[in-house]
C-alpha cells in the first residue's frame, strides 16, 4: 500500500503545482510547437519504444481541461520470448499526463530450462506488468523567455507484477535469495527534450535519468536496492509522413543472478521508424538489441505499434 500512497502524493504536488507552473510560463518564447510524437512506450507513457520524452501526448490545443485520449498495441517479437502491450494515455490541463500500461510477457525457454536444471515446473509460460504512469511537464519548452530552455517532465511509474510472487513460491524462494523480493514497484523519471530545426526537417533530442528497483521494467520483479540510469534517443522527421529515431535505455539492475537462469541486464538498443498515417493514427516498426533477457541473449528483436489519438 506504501507504494499507491506514493503515486497519490506525487501526484497530488503535480496537480498542485500546475497553476504556479502555468503563472510561471503564461510568457513563453515564441518558437514552433514540437511536432507531435506518434510513440507510447511499451509501459505506456509518452516516448519512443523505450525510452520517455519529455512531450506529453496529445494535449488539448484549445485550452481545454481534457486531452483527447490515446491507445496503442504494440508487440515484441525477441527470440522465443515475446511481449504484447495494451496501453492508454489522457493528458489534463497540458500539463499532467495520465497512462495505463498492460504487458503480457512470455517467458520463452525460460520454464524448460528451469525444469532442466531444477526438476521443478514452475506452471506458467508468461507473466503480467502493469503500471499505472502520472507525468507532469515542470517546464514547458522556450518558457521564461529562454528559447534554448528544454521542456522537463517528471514521472511517477507504480508497477504490478503478475506471476512472479508465484514461480518464486515453486522455486522455494530462489528469486527472494538473489534479492528479487517483491511484485510491487515504483520508478521515477525526469526528462528533457529539446527540439531543433538545422536546415530541415526537426530534430528532437531528449535525454532523462530513471531510478528504479526492477528487473526487467520488473517483469521478473523488484529488488530491495534501487539504482539511477540514463536513458535518451534522438528523433528526425524528415518528411511530414516518416519518423526515425534511435533510443538507448542503460540497464543496471539492483539483485544477484542464477546461472544459466537470471542473467545480468544489459544496455538497451533501438531503431524506430513511423508512418505518421493521418493526423490521428500512427504505425511503427523497429528492432532493438535487448542483451540478456533472463536466461538467454536477445540481440535481434522486432517490434510493431499501432496507435490512435482521437
Amino acid at each position: 500500500m506504501k507504494h499507491y500512497g506514493t503515486l497519490a502524493i506525487a501526484a497530488a504536488l503535480a496537480l498542485a503545482a500546475l497553476p504556479l507552473l502555468s503563472a510561471e510560463t503564461s510568457q513563453p518564447a515564441e518558437a514552433s510547437a514540437p511536432p507531435p510524437l506518434p510513440f507510447h512506450t511499451i509501459e505506456g507513457y509518452g516516448g519512443g519504444a523505450i525510452t520517455p520524452i519529455a512531450y506529453l501526448v496529445n494535449p488539448a490545443t484549445d485550452g481545454s481541461i481534457f486531452g483527447l485520449p490515446s491507445f496503442a498495441a504494440s508487440y515484441v517479437n525477441a527470440g522465443k520470448k515475446n511481449l504484447l502491450a495494451l496501453t492508454a494515455t489522457e493528458t489534463l490541463w497540458g500539463r499532467l499526463e495520465l497512462s495505463y500500461g498492460y504487458d503480457k510477457f512470455g517467458v520463452g525457454s525460460l520454464d524448460d530450462d528451469i525444469l532442466a536444471a531444477t526438476g521443478v515446473n514452475i506452471g506458467r509460460s508468461d507473466v503480467k506488468l502493469q503500471t499505472l504512469s502520472a507525468r507532469a511537464l515542470l517546464l514547458k519548452e522556450g518558457s521564461y523567455d529562454l528559447a534554448d530552455l528544454p521542456a522537463l517532465t517528471f514521472g511517477v511509474h507504480l508497477k504490478k507484477n503478475t506471476g512472479i510472487t508465484e514461480i518464486d513460491d515453486r522455486l522455494g524462494g530462489a528469486l527472494t535469495s538473489i534479492g528479487l523480493h517483491d511484485d510491487i514497484g515504483v520508478e521515477y523519471t525526469l526528462t528533457a527534450s529539446k527540439s531543433f530545426a538545422p536546415g530541415g526537417g526537426p530534430v528532437i533530442v531528449s535525454a532523462g535519468l530513471r531510478n528504479s528497483s526492477a528487473a526487467h521494467l520488473g517483469l521478473l520483479g523488484f529488488a530491495d536496492e534501487r539504482r539511477t540510469t540514463f536513458e535518451g534517443n534522438i528523433v528526425v522527421i524528415p518528411t511530414s509522413w516518416l519518423l526515425l529515431a534511435y533510443e538507448f535505455r542503460q540497464k543496471d539492475g539492483p539483485y544477484g543472478t542464477i546461472l544459466g537462469l537470471v542473467g545480468r541486464e544489459d544496455n538497451w538498443h533501438a531503431i524506430d521508424a513511423s508512418w505518421l498515417i493521418n493526423s490521428h493514427a500512427t504505425l511503427v516498426v523497429g528492432w532493438a538489441a535487448l542483451g540478456t533477457l533472463a536466461n538467454t541473449k536477445e540481440n535481434d528483436a522486432w517490434f510493431a505499434q499501432l496507435k490512435y489519438e482521437f
